[in-house]
């Protein structure tokens, strides 16, 4: 799990980045001629668009990890319902969904 939000924290850097270069990679007034703001444009928009796939990836992979997480407590919680401890990482898991 930190695993996976220490990954979802490098994606919305590389998202920063990504901002901070269109902010400085569009032309201003004098140089227009000089930029193909259009190609650059496009390359920025690959760019995130290929962050935001590989970010939604991982969080679905979080996500079906978890719930499997939390399938197995909830198997184990029937066949143990006194177990307060289960009950509590049981509620742990769930809560991360």
């Amino acid at each position: 799990f930190f695993l996976i939000q220490e990954l979802l924290r490098v994606m919305r850097t590389i998202d920063d980045r990504i901002v901070h270069e269109l902010n400085t990679t569009i032309p201003t007034a004098s140089f227009v001629g000089k930029v193909d703001a259009g190609q650059t444009c496009k390359e920025l928009y690959q760019s995130l668009m290929e962050a935001h796939t590989s970010r939604e990836r991982i969080i679905k992979s979080c996500i079906a990890q978890t719930s499997s997480v939390v399938k197995t407590l909830r198997e184990e919680r029937e066949k143990a319902q006194d177990d307060i401890a289960l009950l509590k990482q049981l509620r742990k898991e769930q809560t991360k969904v």
